[in-house]
């Protein structure tokens, strides 16, 4: 087996694979006497590192953050509003150029490093059910913007790697699961790739507890479409145990060293978006304590403002919608302002925590799975661990908030908007109003991330969030919002046998209305 120097495999890691040809970076890789259209082999001193590089590149950092989920899933979500005349993606246009950066570094950065850990490792080895849950992680991010890509091949030297159908897909991600909880449980106690583990350094324990709750998140994801699936799914990671305590939450170790920074905070100094109506007009009503954490006041007397998804470029230059004048980020994320705000790009990322796992599990005791609990404890107990997560440790103001009958109120927007919705916090008596406020309570402490957020309003339609102002695609003529992106120009370019074959697996034409095949009208 051959063994290259760490500088070597740097190299390797961030270069640029399309489907399989790794195209060196350097001399010195190009004279390895190797075959140049498949990976190399590496010895085990490097395999942390390219596990590390893996995690990494599934999240997002700095700019590609911008790009693959800022532009586009978080305004869907509506945790954001844009405040650049330049970002169509507001409107509903999706600029395909830049869709490649949500795309390429899975299969150039994530993918090559998993295949040779995939490859090499021990199956029976905690460090291959680490590799395995990552693959799951960074492909269900991807599945669930197109519907069908390249899986199972993915990575081969093919000149025309296939799509498979996202139904095939999601069967692999519970096979995934499943086997990488039985290693993770028969290995408690154990640690693996220390500290080259950006999420948890290596805890196999904790590893447990996130594969469950990812298990239990992609359970309810098909729990339309394959309601026995999703059950036999979700009680299994309940029982094997999911995220409980905040102080397990998963959080992607960040440096503002390279490039590597957390991705909202290295783009939230750029001043193109602001907190959106929706967040305002449900923060401000609930009066919820998260509203000083996730954002900033825009003036010395505390007032947070928001505007509106979709205003157009001549909109967007009134007064009241420019950057200055809306709620960025918490200072978890930045700090100072105008043109003086300062990235805290150590920041660490937000990968997943207790509070979903907890709404998720009062859905699914709602649909009358075991969940370890009945509907109103695990939604009040989601609320809990989100406020906890968040700083917020006041028993008494958590009680209070979780009793309240308050709703959201209108914003102060530029459309003089009314109330984005009427749910109340406390736990109502009716079946659709719980669903209701389990949605709505999940939106909010699903913050920041808005791939997840997009997924679950999608498959829930839930909660009713503001129609886009205006919107500038043709397919979405009354503001709606995207149900998935089509199939990207990169790949229309450089496999285009296999995308047109793929289009054959949707359940409409490719474009923006076709819903997912887990996202059931």
């Amino acid at each position: 087996m051959l063994h290259y120097s760490h500088g070597v495999v740097r190299c390797l890691t961030m270069g640029i694979l399309s489907f399989g040809l790794l195209l060196g970076c350097t001399e010195d890789f190009e004279e390895l006497n190797v075959d140049q259209t498949k990976l190399a082999s590496l010895g085990a001193e490097e395999y942390p590192f390219l596990f590390s590089k893996a995690q990494s590149s599934s999240s997002y950092a700095f700019w590609r953050y911008q790009v693959a989920q800022n532009l586009f899933a978080d305004l869907y979500a509506q945790y954001y509003a844009t405040t650049a005349t330049y970002f169509p993606s507001d409107r509903n246009v999706i600029r395909m150029d830049w869709m490649q950066w949500h795309w390429r570094p899975i299969y150039t950065d994530a993918v090559p490093q998993l295949k040779v850990l995939l490859r090499e490792l021990d199956p029976a080895s905690p460090e291959y059910a680490m590799a395995s849950v990552t693959w799951v992680y960074a492909f269900h991010r991807l599945t669930d913007y197109y519907g069908p890509v390249p899986y199972f091949q993915a990575g081969e030297p093919l000149e025309s790697v296939p799509y498979d159908p996202q139904e095939q897909i999601y069967d692999d991600f519970f096979k995934r699961l499943d086997a990488a909880q039985d290693v993770f449980a028969a290995n408690a106690g154990d640690n693996a790739f220390g500290s080259f583990d950006l999420i948890y350094g290596g805890d196999v324990d904790q590893w447990l507890k996130f594969t469950n709750s990812l298990r239990l998140r992609l359970a309810l994801r098909i729990s339309e479409v394959d309601p026995a699936r999703a059950r036999a799914e979700a009680e299994a990671a309940v029982a094997s145990g999911v995220l409980e305590d905040p102080a397990d939450d998963a959080l992607m170790f960040k440096t503002e060293a390279g490039t590597d920074v957390n991705g909202l905070a290295g783009i939230s100094v750029w001043n193109e978006f602001r907190m959106s109506a929706s967040m305002e007009s449900t923060l401000k009503g609930y009066e919820d304590p998260r509203l000083g954490v996730y954002f900033q006041p825009v003036n010395e007397d505390g007032g947070y403002e928001g505007l509106r998804n979709g205003l157009t470029p001549a909109q967007l230059g009134d007064p009241q919608n420019l950057a200055q004048n809306n709620s960025n980020v918490g200072d978890r994320w930045v700090t100072g302002g105008g043109s003086a705000w300062a990235r805290k790009g150590a920041t660490p990322q937000n990968i997943m925590h207790a509070a979903e796992a907890y709404f998720n599990r009062a859905e699914g005791a709602l649909n009358g799975w075991n969940m370890g609990g009945t509907a109103e404890e695990l939604y009040n107990a989601g609320i809990e661990a989100s406020m906890i997560q968040w700083g917020i440790t006041d028993a008494a103001a958590i009680a209070a908030y979780q009793e309240s009958e308050a709703t959201p109120v209108a914003p102060n927007d530029f459309l003089n908007s009314p109330p984005v919705f009427n749910i109340p916090i406390d736990f109502a008596d009716d079946e659709q109003m719980q669903r209701r406020q389990i949605a709505t309570q999940k939106w909010l402490a699903l913050y920041p991330d808005g791939i997840e957020a997009w997924a679950n309003l999608r498959r829930t339609d839930m909660p009713d969030l503001y129609p886009v102002a205006n919107s500038e695609n043709s397919n979405l003529p009354d503001g709606g919002r995207p149900n998935r992106i089509p199939f990207i120009d990169y790949e229309k370019n450089t496999n285009a046998e296999a995308v047109q074959a793929a289009v054959g697996l949707l359940k409409g034409p490719d474009n923006v209305t076709t819903r997912l095949w887990w996202d059931v009208d």
